[in-house]
């Protein structure tokens, strides 16, 4: 359910995004600098604006440079498709996005006292990093991956509501978000792995066959 609604998402805001898209290649800029462009609001936001505690601030920001990674995206499409290089920055990058978030609450909650919030983080922080490495190392050795319960958009919703909840003053929104994600994070590190496992012993057995 969370997939289809993901994808019907993603079209309604594709039909957005894409007159923009035209306007900006036809003004001769690349997808590339789109891209490094959001991940620089993003630390912005999050480390010049969430680590400090003005977190209504720093979630604005994050969540529109965040939508550039779907505006590079159709501009890659539209110039003709993405480039080996600009799919691997644009992963790059967003493992770059995700720690400068992530350690920004954590940090924020560390020395405003939530420890327990901060624990929360840190797994998170260490978890959602996990996700995005199982995943990409399955498919650098001919696998899929496209399995669990906290993909990143996931990951990046929960911590926003929980920012959201924090920033109104509800100072258990964010822990309390950290926490759920912690589980559902560490949930989807292991449905990974057991995607990957299965795959890799029915390779083995049709070997052997």
């Amino acid at each position: 359910m969370a997939k289809i609604f993901r994808v019907s998402a993603r079209a309604g805001m594709t039909r957005v995004v894409e007159p923009v898209a035209r306007r900006l290649l036809r003004l001769g800029v690349s997808p590339n600098a789109v891209t490094v462009a959001g991940t620089v609001g993003v630390l912005v936001g999050a480390l010049g604006f969430g680590a400090r505690g003005h977190l209504i601030t720093g979630l604005v920001i994050v969540t529109l440079s965040a939508l550039t990674d779907m505006l590079d995206g159709t501009m890659a499409r539209l110039s003709g498709g993405s480039t080996t290089f600009g799919a691997f920055l644009d992963s790059s990058l967003d493992r770059v996005a995700d720690a400068a978030i992530f350690g920004a609450v954590t940090y924020w909650l560390a020395v405003t006292g939530h420890h327990w919030g901060a624990v929360a983080g840190l797994i998170c922080l260490t978890a959602g990093q996990i996700v995005s490495y199982v995943k990409a190392r399955a498919e650098g050795l001919g696998m899929t991956c496209n399995v669990g319960i906290a993909e990143r958009p996931e990951r990046l919703i929960t911590v926003g509501v929980g920012g959201l909840l924090s920033g109104v003053h509800l100072d258990w929104g964010l822990p309390a978000a950290l926490w759920v994600l912690a589980v559902l994070s560490v949930v989807t590190v292991a449905q990974r792995i057991l995607h990957v496992y299965r795959q890799s012993r029915r390779a083995t057995q049709s070997a052997d066959a």
